[in-house]
């Protein structure tokens, strides 16, 4: 499933820390390897395809085999439901608002988790802990858990707190089995960073939004981004462009040979 989101419009103040803190590793993370920095990445989460030649990192989503031979991050929809999916959930683990009514996010059709409180976090993160499970034994080397930001999306119901707790739920397994973990999106709370145990940022349209940088001093160079303008890979790269991971694709994240497929790089 491709994920768009615009991202919020808001001034973020982060303090300075040195690039040598951001990758300190404790003990039980001391197998967990990071994605190379400034590589070749493709975004496959749409399908999977061979990846062009020189690609160093790909993400796919979870129902897919990871690429041989390269770091491979695996994609999955954390915080929200695939539509169609919301059947194989608890129905109290879905977002409702006063009136009974479950949450939405209308850009995907996708229904809200609701995080809510320590026991539905717990038992949200045991479901989503299992596709992490099922990524590390298919040979993956990270995670990319998306919506992060759906908080933003549900009608005040849902806290950063909360999203932040859960969050360091899924943070602690992935490290369990040796996986890395990305923050995806959510700049406003790259701060948490490293009370979370994120690893390294993905940022949809940073070079759209002016927003790279932002990342740095929670991430160093440890950010892939994904652009989907021409425009905000021609920014992205020329601020970032010896620094970052950097891919423009189209929004439909679709595969060679579909119309609308597009891949550029720096």
């Amino acid at each position: 499933m491709s994920r768009f989101r615009l991202p919020l419009m808001v001034a973020v103040t982060i303090a300075t820390v040195t690039l040598a803190s951001l990758l300190t590793r404790t003990s039980a993370d001391a197998a967990v390897t990071l994605p190379p920095a400034h590589a070749k990445f493709d975004y496959q989460i749409g399908g999977a395809y061979p990846p062009p030649s020189g690609v160093q990192v790909v993400t796919r989503d979870r129902t897919a085999a990871p690429a041989a031979g390269l770091y491979n991050i695996c994609y999955v929809n954390a915080f929200q439901v695939q539509p169609g999916e919301e059947s194989q959930w608890a129905p109290d683990l879905l977002l409702r608002d006063a009136a009974g009514n479950v949450v939405v996010d209308e850009d995907w059709g996708e229904a809200l988790l609701d995080l809510r409180t320590a026991d539905k976090r717990s038992r949200i993160a045991s479901k989503v802990n299992g596709w992490i499970d099922g990524c590390a034994a298919k040979g993956y080397k990270a995670i990319e858990p998306d919506n992060y930001d759906s908080y933003t999306r549900s009608k005040s119901l849902l806290t950063a707190p909360q999203a932040k707790a859960y969050l360091t739920l899924l943070a602690q397994h992935a490290h369990s089995k040796s996986l890395a973990i990305g923050q995806k999106n959510t700049v406003e709370l790259a701060g948490a960073r490293q009370s979370i145990g994120l690893d390294f940022a993905v940022a949809e349209e940073c070079g759209q939004y002016d927003e790279c940088g932002d990342y740095v001093a929670a991430f160093g160079n440890n950010v892939i981004v994904i652009e989907y303008t021409d425009g905000g890979r021609r920014k992205a790269c020329g601020a970032f462009g010896t620094r970052f991971s950097i891919v423009q694709r189209d929004v439909d994240v679709s595969v060679p040979g579909d119309a609308g497929y597009v891949r550029k790089t720096c």
